[in-house]
Formats: structure tokens, sequence, C-alpha cells
């Protein structure tokens, strides 16, 4: 059939006036939060020519939901090994394959697919996009490819802490109060001793699980580290992970515009690398 129309925003689903050809088309429509499309049974009955470009970016979107959905199940079964005590990082290699050959396909498509997580795999999907984002980015700083694949294993494992954080805590609509700051801080430090424990990971994905919420002035935490004392993959993996953070929606707030989420870290050069921030932006139209 011939769509006209979505009745959703654009930058939820860009596609307009195109042929749903394949059922991963389909998908990618039922995805979103539209509830009427504009249907042209004329067209569609006598089979007038495609808009190719609207159809290539529905099947390029319907190929990474479909991506990022397996992936977030693999995620998820890998951090369920780590708790229980029988995790192997190797396992989380293709993963991170998978999902950095879609933000290379299309990095706007990428974090738009990723905008479309539930409540209940909000951490699964989030730590595959500072995973794409951290890999993305550490090819545009020249890392070579087994760094890459290491830092893309880290940001799959940077909140593997948050395991042990309550869903009430995680999901919680509003602000957390005092105790539960407290107990949401405590993510870093736990992650880090899960993993430590479990052997076989590597000091790069220690260091990114324990630091990212370090911050340059000595503000951050679990350790309250200054700049000199921050590496720079973990300076790394903090860009990414907070520009998720802001462009995502959460149950206290809705998400930013990546221009708004890019200026709002480079005003704020105590705490991220303003360089780091700046070849971020890079990679988004």
């Amino acid at each position: 059939m011939f769509i006209e129309a979505m009745e959703c925003p654009n930058d939820e689903f860009s596609g307009r006036r195109f042929y749903v050809q394949s059922d991963e088309m389909l998908r990618a429509i039922l995805a979103t939060s539209a509830a009427y499309a504009l249907v042209n049974p004329h067209k569609s009955m006598v089979g007038a020519g495609p808009d190719t470009t609207a159809g290539r970016q529905a099947e390029e979107q319907a190929h990474t939901l479909e991506v990022v959905s397996q992936s977030a199940h693999a995620l998820r079964d890998g951090f369920a090994a780590a708790r229980s005590g029988r995790f192997e990082a190797g396992t989380l290699g293709p993963i991170a394959d998978n999902i950095s050959d879609r933000i290379e396909a299309d990095p706007d498509v990428f974090l738009k697919v990723t905008r479309l997580k539930t409540k209940d795999e909000g951490t699964y999907v989030h730590s595959l996009a500072v995973s794409a984002l951290m890999m993305r980015l550490a090819r545009l700083l020249h890392y070579d490819e087994d760094a890459v694949r290491e830092l893309g294993v880290a940001g799959l494992l940077h909140d593997v802490g948050k395991l042990m954080v309550p869903n009430a805590v995680l999901n919680k609509n509003g602000g957390l109060d005092t105790d539960e700051k407290r107990l949401m801080r405590t993510h870093p430090e736990l992650g880090y001793r899960l993993l430590r424990d479990q052997g076989g990971v590597s000091n790069t994905v220690l260091d990114v699980c324990r630091h990212h919420h370090e911050a340059l002035d000595g503000s951050g935490y679990p350790l309250g580290l200054k700049a000199g004392q921050i590496s720079r993959e973990v300076r790394l993996a903090t860009v990414c992970d907070v520009f998720e953070a802001l462009t995502s929606a959460r149950p206290y707030k809705r998400p930013w515009e990546t221009r708004d989420a890019l200026n709002w870290m480079f005003e704020r050069g105590h705490l991220f690398d303003k360089k780091l921030v700046i070849r971020l932006g890079s990679i988004f139209s």
C-alpha cells in the first residue's frame, strides 16, 4: 500500500509518501506513536512508482530496529550472566559489532530507533546507544579496531551495576530523594566490583564502568577524580553517556534536542572534555 502521511513527528519516523514494501517496513511503522496513517488506495491499486528515498529510509530504520531489539535481549542475558557469576566478556563482542554497523550506516536513524525504548528495556537500550556512540567517536579519533571494539564492550557494561539498584528507583517518575540518589550513585562501584570479581575483564572496561560519572573538576563520583586522573577513554565514555541520557525521554523529563544537549555540555567544560563534545557533535547531520 502507498502511505501519504504518518501521524507522528518527523524525528520519530521521517518517511512520507512511500510504499510499504516489506514486513520490516510495517514493523517500523508500528513501532512509532502514530495512531493513524493516511493510505492512498488508488496508488496502492495501480502500483504507481514508489518514493525510493523514503522507502530506503524506512527499510534502514526497520533493520536498525530489529538489530537493536535483538541486541537488547542479548545484553539482558549478558547482564544476567554477570549477576550469577557466569559472565564471559567475549560474548559481548558480536553485540558491539552489530550495533557498530548500524550507527555507521546512519547515526541519526540509530539514535531515533533507540529513542523508542520502553521503560523495561531502558537500561539495556541506553547501554547499546552509549556503546555505539563510543565506537563511532573512537573511530573519529583514530583508535585501532581492537580498541574500538574494547570501548564498545565497555559501553555495553558501563551500567551493569544498575542490576543492584531497585527498579522502583531506576524507573521512578519524578526526581529522586536524598536516599534514592545515594543508592543510585552506588552503581558504578557495584558494577566495577561485579566485573572485577568475574575475571577476564580488561582494565579499560573496568575503568569505564567505575569512573563514567567522574567529572573534570572533581565533583563526580564515586571517587571524586580530577582531570589529570581521568583517562581519555573514560572521558569519551562520559560524554557519550551524558549525551544519550539528555537526548532520551525519561520518566521525569522530556528528551532534549541534539543541538541543545551538545551546547549544554560544551558550556560545562569544567565537567566534560570540550574537544570530545565537539567531535561527538560532528557525528550527526
